[in-house]
């Protein structure tokens, strides 16, 4: 947990005051924070192989630090082979303390292992939030090769208090997500 004091501290002591000088905040209240990190993963597969389920919380549980719950379906799709109720896929929720430790290991470690990564989309929600869409588990240290059946891709949101796109892309920014040169509205 000594990573974690490392990116809350220097939130506290860099960051804040980087952000004020930035926007003209008369408060350290106005300073947008980053609330919550949520990993998603999408399981359509799931329908014809109930394993992938396992495999899948198995993984982002390893991913995380955090147990990942299934996500069930809320209404039968025929088209689909989808009945109400089943599992389609998997999500985790982390916050504080686990929240900052991830978001340390996934700047530092995991996307510079991406292949050819040249920086992530500066695309974000309209309300501060942003998306990043990860095509494969693999890039995870704790991912061991070895034992991968399917190569499952996984979304990550970053929820911050931010008013704006231009506030949560200088908080994101600022927390080391490595952005693409130029920021394109």
């Amino acid at each position: 947990m000594a990573n974690t004091a490392n990116l809350k501290t220097e939130y506290a002591e860099r960051i804040v005051p980087a952000l004020t000088k930035e926007f003209g905040y008369s408060t350290i209240m106005q300073v947008p924070v980053l609330k919550k990190i949520v990993i998603n993963q999408g399981l359509g597969l799931a329908v014809a192989d109930k394993k992938i389920i396992e495999t899948a919380i198995n993984e982002i549980t390893a991913i995380t630090g955090q147990k990942a719950v299934a996500t069930i379906s809320k209404k039968d799709i025929s088209n689909f082979k989808l009945r109400k109720k089943m599992p389609i896929g998997v999500r985790v929720t982390l916050r504080r303390d686990r929240m900052y430790e991830f978001l340390e290991r996934l700047v530092r470690v995991s996307l510079p292992r991406i292949r050819d990564f040249k920086g992530i989309e500066s695309k974000f929600d309209g309300r501060g939030n942003y998306t990043l869409g990860i095509e494969e588990q693999i890039i995870f240290p704790e991912i061991n090769i070895d034992n991968i059946v399917k190569l499952l891709g996984m979304n990550i949101t970053f929820v911050t208090s931010a008013k704006t796109d231009e506030e949560g892309y200088a908080l994101l920014k600022e927390f080391g997500l490595p952005f693409k040169n130029i920021k394109k509205d």
